[in-house]
Protein backbone atom coordinates (compact mmCIF):
# COMPACT_ATOMS: atom_id res chain seq x y z
CA UNK A 1 0.00 0.00 0.00
CA UNK A 2 1.43 3.39 -1.03
CA UNK A 3 1.39 6.19 1.51
CA UNK A 4 0.32 9.64 0.34
CA UNK A 5 3.42 11.91 0.41
CA UNK A 6 1.36 14.78 1.81
CA UNK A 7 0.29 12.53 4.70
CA UNK A 8 3.92 11.66 5.39
CA UNK A 9 4.77 15.38 5.39
CA UNK A 10 1.98 16.16 7.87
CA UNK A 11 3.15 13.35 10.16
CA UNK A 12 6.75 14.52 9.88
CA UNK A 13 5.83 18.14 10.57
CA UNK A 14 3.52 17.55 13.53
CA UNK A 15 4.34 14.23 15.17
CA UNK A 16 6.79 15.65 17.74
CA UNK A 17 4.42 18.43 18.84
CA UNK A 18 1.48 16.05 19.21
CA UNK A 19 3.64 13.55 21.04
CA UNK A 20 4.76 16.24 23.53
CA UNK A 21 1.17 17.37 24.08
CA UNK A 22 -0.49 13.96 24.49
CA UNK A 23 1.21 12.99 27.79
CA UNK A 24 0.04 16.23 29.37
CA UNK A 25 -3.51 15.02 28.81
CA UNK A 26 -3.25 11.30 29.42
CA UNK A 27 -0.58 11.27 32.15
CA UNK A 28 0.48 7.90 30.74
CA UNK A 29 3.06 7.36 28.01
CA UNK A 30 1.38 4.34 26.44
CA UNK A 31 -1.98 6.14 26.32
CA UNK A 32 -0.24 9.20 24.86
CA UNK A 33 1.26 7.08 22.07
CA UNK A 34 -2.17 5.60 21.37
CA UNK A 35 -3.71 9.06 21.23
CA UNK A 36 -1.15 10.30 18.72
CA UNK A 37 -1.54 7.21 16.57
CA UNK A 38 -5.33 7.48 16.69
CA UNK A 39 -5.12 11.16 15.72
CA UNK A 40 -3.07 10.37 12.62
CA UNK A 41 -5.36 7.46 11.80
CA UNK A 42 -8.32 9.84 11.83
CA UNK A 43 -6.35 12.31 9.72
CA UNK A 44 -5.60 9.56 7.20
CA UNK A 45 -9.34 8.88 6.90
CA UNK A 46 -10.70 12.41 7.13
CA UNK A 47 -7.85 14.81 6.44
CA UNK A 48 -8.96 15.30 2.85
CA UNK A 49 -12.02 17.13 4.23
CA UNK A 50 -9.81 19.90 5.63
CA UNK A 51 -10.35 22.86 3.31
CA UNK A 52 -7.52 25.08 4.54
CA UNK A 53 -4.20 23.26 4.71
CA UNK A 54 -2.75 25.96 6.95
CA UNK A 55 -5.14 24.81 9.71
CA UNK A 56 -3.81 21.23 9.85
CA UNK A 57 -1.92 21.79 13.14
CA UNK A 58 -5.01 23.12 14.90
CA UNK A 59 -7.10 20.31 13.40
CA UNK A 60 -4.65 17.66 14.67
CA UNK A 61 -4.48 19.11 18.19
CA UNK A 62 -8.26 19.43 18.35
CA UNK A 63 -8.69 15.87 17.14
CA UNK A 64 -6.18 14.54 19.68
CA UNK A 65 -7.96 16.41 22.45
CA UNK A 66 -11.36 15.11 21.38
CA UNK A 67 -10.03 11.56 21.23
CA UNK A 68 -8.65 11.92 24.73
CA UNK A 69 -12.00 13.07 26.10
CA UNK A 70 -13.86 10.40 24.16
CA UNK A 71 -11.58 7.73 25.62
CA UNK A 72 -11.87 9.30 29.05
CA UNK A 73 -15.66 9.26 28.94
CA UNK A 74 -15.66 5.61 27.90
CA UNK A 75 -13.31 4.54 30.66
CA UNK A 76 -14.79 6.73 33.42
CA UNK A 77 -11.56 6.30 35.38
CA UNK A 78 -11.04 9.93 36.31
CA UNK A 79 -12.79 11.99 38.94
CA UNK A 80 -12.97 15.78 38.63
CA UNK A 81 -11.50 17.63 41.58
CA UNK A 82 -12.70 21.12 42.44
CA UNK A 83 -10.28 23.93 41.64
CA UNK A 84 -8.29 25.34 44.52
CA UNK A 85 -8.34 29.13 44.43
CA UNK A 86 -5.65 29.68 47.08
CA UNK A 87 -3.23 32.45 46.22
CA UNK A 88 0.47 31.72 46.34
CA UNK A 89 3.54 33.96 46.40
CA UNK A 90 5.74 34.28 43.33
CA UNK A 91 8.85 32.16 43.10
CA UNK A 92 12.12 33.96 43.66
CA UNK A 93 14.59 34.24 40.79
CA UNK A 94 17.04 32.02 42.70
CA UNK A 95 14.42 29.30 43.05
CA UNK A 96 13.42 29.56 39.39
CA UNK A 97 16.99 29.16 38.20
CA UNK A 98 17.46 26.05 40.34
CA UNK A 99 14.42 24.25 38.92
CA UNK A 100 14.99 21.59 36.35
CA UNK A 101 12.67 20.51 33.57
CA UNK A 102 11.88 17.24 35.26
CA UNK A 103 10.59 18.97 38.41
CA UNK A 104 8.47 21.35 36.35
CA UNK A 105 7.00 18.51 34.26
CA UNK A 106 6.30 16.52 37.42
CA UNK A 107 4.49 19.48 38.98
CA UNK A 108 2.63 20.09 35.71
CA UNK A 109 1.38 16.51 35.82
CA UNK A 110 -0.14 17.16 39.24
CA UNK A 111 -2.36 19.97 37.97
CA UNK A 112 -6.00 19.17 37.11
CA UNK A 113 -6.53 18.72 33.38
CA UNK A 114 -8.51 21.95 33.02
CA UNK A 115 -5.34 23.85 34.00
CA UNK A 116 -2.68 21.50 32.64
CA UNK A 117 -4.07 21.54 29.10
CA UNK A 118 -4.03 25.28 28.37
CA UNK A 119 -0.67 25.68 30.14
CA UNK A 120 0.85 22.96 27.97
CA UNK A 121 -0.66 24.34 24.78
CA UNK A 122 0.49 27.88 25.51
CA UNK A 123 3.98 27.37 26.91
CA UNK A 124 5.14 24.05 25.48
CA UNK A 125 3.34 24.05 22.14
CA UNK A 126 3.33 27.85 21.69
CA UNK A 127 -0.30 28.14 20.64
CA UNK A 128 -2.02 31.52 20.76
CA UNK A 129 -4.88 32.24 23.14
CA UNK A 130 -7.24 32.12 20.18
CA UNK A 131 -5.94 28.72 19.01
CA UNK A 132 -6.36 27.32 22.51
CA UNK A 133 -9.88 28.75 22.75
CA UNK A 134 -10.76 27.13 19.42
CA UNK A 135 -9.26 23.78 20.36
CA UNK A 136 -10.87 23.67 23.79
CA UNK A 137 -14.12 25.21 22.54
CA UNK A 138 -14.14 27.83 25.32
CA UNK A 139 -14.07 31.66 25.28
CA UNK A 140 -10.67 33.35 25.07
CA UNK A 141 -11.27 34.98 28.47
CA UNK A 142 -11.65 31.53 30.01
CA UNK A 143 -8.32 30.52 28.45
CA UNK A 144 -6.60 33.53 30.01
CA UNK A 145 -8.25 32.88 33.38
CA UNK A 146 -7.25 29.21 33.38
CA UNK A 147 -3.69 30.09 32.41
CA UNK A 148 -3.48 32.53 35.29
CA UNK A 149 -4.84 29.99 37.78
CA UNK A 150 -2.63 27.26 36.33
CA UNK A 151 0.51 29.35 36.75
CA UNK A 152 -0.45 30.19 40.33
CA UNK A 153 -1.05 26.52 41.17
CA UNK A 154 2.15 25.44 39.42
CA UNK A 155 4.14 28.00 41.43
CA UNK A 156 2.62 26.63 44.64
CA UNK A 157 3.54 23.07 43.71
CA UNK A 158 7.10 24.08 42.84
CA UNK A 159 7.57 26.08 46.02
CA UNK A 160 6.54 23.06 48.09
CA UNK A 161 9.21 20.85 46.53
Amino acid sequence: MDVDPSFERVVGDHYQNLYRFAPSLSQNEADACDLVQQTFSIYARKGHQLRDGSKVKTWLFTTLRREFFSTRRRSERFVDEPPDEATTPDLSEDRLSSLDGEAVMSALGKLPLEYREPLTLFYLEEHSYQDIANQMDIPIGTVMSRLSRAKRRLRALLENE
